[in-house]
């Protein structure tokens, strides 16, 4: 498999949160993160907006990002 990512990951196991632009959240789990993205899991991907804010509270951590994947129960994110 070809590495497409602009910096390597990194893995974690933390928890954290998908504000939407204009209220509302979800709970996720990620796991794993580098300055340019992340791969979350959710319990529903399709009720997540195109843009979101990753919000991991434990480490006061938010970045502005949007999806460029989902499978099953995970979401490969692109922070901006």
């Amino acid at each position: 498999m070809i590495e497409r990512r602009v910096s390597p990951r990194h893995r974690v196991l933390k928890r954290g949160t998908l504000a939407f632009p204009g209220g509302g959240a979800v709970d996720c789990t990620v796991r794993n993160i580098s300055s340019s993205g992340a791969r979350v899991d959710v319990a529903n991907p399709m009720c997540v907006p195109e843009t979101f804010t990753l919000m991991i509270d434990s480490d006061q951590f938010t970045r502005r990002g949007h999806a460029v994947w989902a499978r099953d129960r995970q979401i490969g994110i692109a922070f901006e």
